[in-house]
């Protein structure tokens, strides 16, 4: 006699998500990295992303699916931001454990030592020891910039600790040159992002983050509701007007007045997790991501997403287009009034 099926057996479980980093990387410039994916990749193809990836092994040992510390910011998700923006960008943010000083590689070194990464010779911390005996991931310089949880309707899911890093402004040159000569391995450095040579990455870039946003509204790239969002936060202080022509000081408030705000809110952005949910189709057809919920793995746990912005978007064969933000209220307060007029 055949076994009577308990209740949801059969019922195809989500995936687990899959821990992963990103880091939005800040350049001297006040610019913002992205890397144009290749199209063949199994995840946001063809679409512009921060720098990052799955956790590995070397990056330390990771809580295991069934502990809820899987999904808080860790020293394993740091080292895996600084170690996948290394292989995807050659940016190398490493520096002297004894010292703190940050440790300069020349372009060439990166490159080789990418190659050697990529073909599994040598681990990221195997050749970061060969540049320095002390050399280790600038880790600490990381901060916490949201958490997202793929929902479980994607066949792939990840938790994803985003993390913004603010490389070094330029110094003030306005000094005796003799003076501003600098010693011996503390040069200063501007690294130069590029691709991993398509394996992953077909362009890495510095832009401003309003025009990374200009190029994803006129249908030019392709960004993803995280990548869009986050940049829409960090372009309403970075590119305040004018964008160009400010002085370093400026640059600095500017920074400033980010990491406040990255700070800030109940629960802070440090400290948001969410995971995406479709809570009405437009007229137009777009559909209205809500961001409060933590997700699946996290119900019950405390844990808060963002509660005041939605995302627009119009997904299209696997890819989004037509990307916006709006404030919550607008959005729900159209449909209150629609309702209220019939």
């Amino acid at each position: 006699m055949p076994r009577a099926k308990a209740d949801g057996e059969g019922k195809k479980q989500p995936a687990l998500p899959r821990p992963s980093s990103s880091v939005i990387l800040v350049s001297p410039k006040n610019e913002i990295l992205l890397l144009h994916r290749v199209k063949t990749s199994t995840s946001f193809a063809s679409a512009h992303v921060f720098p990052g990836g799955n956790l590995s092994s070397q990056d330390g040992p990771c809580p295991p699916p069934e502990d809820l510390s899987r999904h808080e910011d860790g020293p394993h998700y740091r080292r895996a931001a600084i170690r996948e923006l290394f292989e995807e960008s050659g940016i190398l943010l490493a520096k002297d454990g004894r010292s703190g000083k940050m440790i300069v590689v020349d372009e060439a070194t990166r490159e080789q030592g990418r190659k050697l990464i990529h073909q599994n010779k040598m681990t990221f911390d195997e050749w970061l020891k060969q540049q320095h005996a002390n050399a280790e991931p600038d880790t600490d310089q990381l901060i916490p910039f949201s958490r997202w949880v793929t929902p479980t309707t994607n066949p792939r899911r990840y938790t994803t600790q985003m993390y913004i890093y603010f490389m070094p402004l330029p110094v003030n040159v306005d000094k005796n040159l003799l003076d501003g000569l600098p010693k011996e391995g503390e040069r200063e450095e501007i690294q130069v992002p590029s691709s991993d040579g398509g394996i992953e990455v077909t362009e890495a870039q510095f832009l401003p983050a309003s025009e990374w946003l200009r190029r994803a509204q006129k249908g030019e790239i392709i960004l993803f509701p995280p990548q869009f969002l986050l940049l829409h936060l960090v372009s309403g202080f970075l590119d305040k007007d004018p964008r160009s022509g400010i002085s370093v000081e400026e640059m600095g408030k500017r920074r400033a007045g980010l990491t406040q705000f990255v700070h800030s809110g109940s629960p802070p952005w440090t400290d948001k997790c969410i995971s995406p949910k479709m809570m009405k189709v437009m007229e137009d057809g777009r559909a209205v991501l809500a961001l409060h919920d933590p997700g699946l793995e996290l119900k019950g746990s405390g844990r808060q997403g963002e509660s005041e912005y939605v995302v627009l978007v119009r997904f299209t064969k696997g890819t989004a287009r037509e990307v916006t933000v709006a404030w919550k209220k607008d959005i729900f307060k159209e449909g209150r009034e629609e309702r209220s007029n019939l």
